[in-house]
């Protein structure tokens, strides 16, 4: 019996997968650019690639508006069941995902806060988004409370709205891969956001709906994620961004951040969903394999 092969063989198994090499490997599958973060919270370790480059977040940008606005709420400025009216100017063009300009295409609703947030994180929905970055206080005021964590690379600057005006609007709304995993690293560890406003948004994210071949596409069944993407959509053969971003919870316990950012690919739909996944399950296998 080779008892030196069966060592190697079992070293080889044990051993931590170098996850960066990984990732780079896989991206290269998007022909396009590929930004990722990777960070356990309860120990700190990371891995990114790309880390601080700026990505066009799209829809992605909808997690920190809805944590401004649940700061809002907490500050007294706005309530969960504070109703709005929705009027047909507020809602967003055809060229927008938005299941509430769908339903009411006339407008005349009257929705709550805590509705609106609800559409905005689990459903994406454009209207909601827009109505509540408003609520908000608008880009800045969203960019402030970012700002006040201590993120510094992270830019919302327009609207849904404004960006459905030109293919180049959604790349002033932009992250790094790294200020974004540690936007939601604040969110895990619960800070600027009170404990049940925390429980709220990680509820709607895990309610997710949007692009379950992401980030959830290869991950063990019954995985807990919380997580938002982000879409382009493709025009002219090319993708812009399609991200998903979010919190796993491994079953020690602990809970992995995946950030991933894909942007100007030329690659198909199922094809960049699937870096994305395959990322995943390669940042969950790291973070299981070696701890």
């Amino acid at each position: 019996m080779n008892y030196g092969l069966i060592l190697l063989l079992a070293a080889t198994i044990l051993a931590p997968p170098d996850l960066r090499g990984q990732i780079e490997q896989i991206a290269r599958e998007a022909k396009g650019r590929v930004g990722a973060a990777v960070l356990i919270v309860e120990t700190g370790e990371t891995v990114a690639v790309h880390g601080d480059e700026q990505f066009p977040m799209q829809s992605v940008y909808k997690l920190p508006i809805g944590m401004a606005t649940l700061r809002e709420v907490e500050r007294g400025r706005l309530k969960l069941e504070q109703q709005v009216r929705v009027e047909k100017s507020d809602l967003v063009s055809e060229r927008i995902h938005s299941p509430i300009r769908d339903k009411y295409p006339q407008g005349g609703v009257t929705l709550t806060v805590r509705e609106c947030l609800r559409a905005m994180l689990v459903e994406s929905d454009g209207t909601a988004s827009d109505i509540l970055l408003r609520l908000a206080g608008g880009p800045r005021r969203v960019t402030d409370y970012l700002r006040g964590l201590g993120v510094t690379e992270i830019v919302v600057a327009t609207s849904e709205q404004e960006m459905a005006q030109g293919e180049m609007v959604q790349y002033q709304n932009w992250a790094t891969p790294e200020a974004m995993a540690g936007l939601l690293r604040a969110l895990q560890q619960g800070r600027g956001l009170a404990a049940g406003s925390r429980a709220l948004l990680l509820q709607f994210m895990t309610e997710t709906t949007t692009f379950p071949h992401r980030l959830k596409g290869r991950l063990p069944a019954g995985t807990v994620v919380a997580h938002k993407t982000g879409s382009s959509g493709t025009a002219h053969g090319l993708a812009r961004a399609t991200n998903d971003v979010g919190v796993i919870t491994l079953p020690n316990g602990r809970h992995l951040l995946v950030v991933v950012f894909v942007s100007d690919s030329t690659a198909d739909d199922a094809t960049r969903d699937d870096v994305i996944a395959k990322i995943a399950r390669a940042a969950y296998d790291w973070s299981v394999q070696s701890h």
